[in-house]
């Protein structure tokens, strides 16, 4: 299937290692071109060098005010469109409901909550027909994470506002789409299996409750994303898509 991607221009925050940069390598190799971002100048530059000559890499913080219009303005001056964005951040920090701080809720809010909201905004003003917006959430939308509090919080209220975003911005022919991991094999999901002190242990674990039997690739995940932020996934809004092996029950 030709997803229609070549030539597109796409904007994939997160995007120097995990689900972003696997996302930002499946849209490049379709034949987009991507601007991957990440807090450090020097692994943004050798991701998107690994990518090829279609992708540039930018330093940026997602909770940095000025970021989201500077990523969109960089889009359009490099590649002279801009079609989308996959907003992608790190996961905040472990722990529980009596052991998160204050201050590791105030810096999760505005890193994964307010500075995907920023970056959605400045998307949605500069997106025309048949633009698109994605958030990579998680499969805690649906149902909290043992260990993962500050997450549990602030994924499902994320979700609420792609929502409401995808009715907003509907009648502009623009698309907002979510996509919910689950485990991948990620660092990140590598480093909360070691949490438990036997990570091996909980890897078995955690696999046994997923009818694949297996955790995700960050190839599979990449795949959905460029599929749904692709012209061929043009009648799909407002979805929360779970990539996650099958480990929602749940209709």
């Amino acid at each position: 299937m030709d997803l229609g991607l070549k030539d597109r221009v796409y904007i994939v925050t997160g995007a120097t290692r995990g689900l972003g940069f696997a996302s930002a390598r499946e849209l490049a190799s379709d034949g987009a071109k991507v601007i991957v971002t990440g807090r450090d100048a020097e692994r943004a530059t050798s991701a998107a060098s690994s990518l090829g000559p279609n992708a540039v890499g930018v330093a940026a913080d997602n909770s940095d005010p000025e970021a989201a219009a500077s990523l969109v303005a960089t889009a359009k001056e490099r590649f002279g469109r801009f079609d989308g964005i996959l907003i992608s951040v790190g996961g905040p920090a472990p722990g529980s409901a009596a052991s998160n701080t204050d201050e590791q809720w105030a810096a999760a809010f505005e890193s994964v909550f307010l500075g995907a909201v920023r970056l959605a905004r400045a998307a949605a003003a500069e997106l025309g027909e048949g633009g698109v917006i994605g958030f990579v959430l998680s499969g805690s939308v649906h149902e909290p994470i043992p260990g993962l509090t500050i997450s549990n919080g602030l994924r499902p209220g994320l979700a609420g506002f792609a929502k409401s975003l995808s009715v907003e911005l509907g009648p502009r022919g623009i698309r907002v789409v979510g996509l919910l991991p689950a485990r991948i094999d990620t660092d990140r999901v590598r480093e909360l299996d070691s949490l438990s002190g036997d990570a091996k242990a909980a890897r078995a674990a955690n696999e046994s409750g997923i009818p694949l039997r297996r955790y995700g690739t960050p190839e599979e995940f990449g795949r959905s994303a460029a599929f749904l932020l692709s012209p061929a996934a043009s009648y799909l809004t407002g979805i929360m898509l779970p990539i996650d092996g099958g480990s929602r029950h749940g209709f």
